[in-house]
């Protein structure tokens, strides 16, 4: 690095083995703490809709003003953005009687549009270069649609198509661990195979989520809500804190030769 080069700490972190394992715990309580929240507290979809987007819009707020990257805070901000995505989808379909075809494409054309607007405003769509306020807000939009997309399509997996929850997280790991084959054997770009990935873990955790939480009647393992969500809130804050002292997470780009 030259003299004159200035470092800027990114605001997202660096795409590591433990990004990816928090992402799909986030993912997960995401759908359980949602149907916490709706059923077992009685707040009802409306209820736990407006509680849940007033959180996210202090935390994230928070997030936006910060000058650099803090685990707890973005992490925060990743779970809080994955209930209200889970529940943005729940009251299109329960409550508006939206079908679960049509909230696909809505949302997979809203996340298009995203990308579409961020790259020709950013010529990137790379989160190894969120450095700026515009640049974030695309990206937490981005993350905003591809939680509700991802809670669309493992619902329509799950129970539209009735694959069940263990076959529907076989189909979504798969199709995951074909982006990886494709990204670290065939070379394929790596900002396109992170975006699929990144979207694909939604329905994964959706779908172990459900199974874990689940009446067995239902094809789940009947742990519940409330443990299920226990055990994974648990997991994230423990690797939280492991990266909030190791500081592995922590992505420098430089001045010169950014995406």
């Amino acid at each position: 690095m030259g003299k004159n080069e200035i470092q800027t700490l990114n605001k997202v972190p660096a795409v590591i083995i433990y990004f990816w394992i928090i992402k799909v715990l986030a993912t997960t309580v995401g759908e359980t703490a949602a149907d916490f929240l709706n059923l077992n507290l009685h707040f009802g979809l409306t209820g736990t809709s407006v509680a849940m987007s007033f959180l996210l819009a202090a935390f994230l707020s928070q997030q936006i003003r910060s000058r650099r990257y803090v685990p707890w805070l973005y992490w925060v901000n990743v779970v809080l953005i994955s209930i209200v995505g889970t529940l943005i989808t729940d009251n299109l379909v329960d409550n508006f009687g939206v079908a679960l075809e049509t909230t696909n494409i809505a949302f997979g054309i809203a996340l298009a549009a995203t990308f579409v607007a961020w790259y020709a405003s950013e010529r990137t769509l790379s989160i190894r270069a969120i450095y700026t306020t515009r640049r974030e807000l695309f990206y937490w939009a981005a993350v905003l649609f591809t939680f509700a997309l991802g809670t669309a399509a493992g619902d329509l997996a799950a129970e539209g198509l009735s694959l069940g929850y263990v076959v529907s997280a076989l189909v979504f790991g798969a199709l995951i661990a074909g982006s990886a084959i494709a990204y670290y054997v065939v070379g394929a770009n790596s900002v396109a195979t992170f975006w699929i990935a990144y979207i694909l873990t939604r329905p994964l955790g959706a779908s172990v989520g459900d199974y874990l939480s689940q009446p067995i009647a239902d094809g789940g393992l009947g742990l519940g809500t409330v443990l299920t969500s226990a055990i994974f809130l648990a997991a994230i804050a423990t690797l939280v804190a492991y990266l909030t002292v190791t500081r592995r997470d922590v992505l420098v780009v430089p001045s010169r030769g950014r995406d």
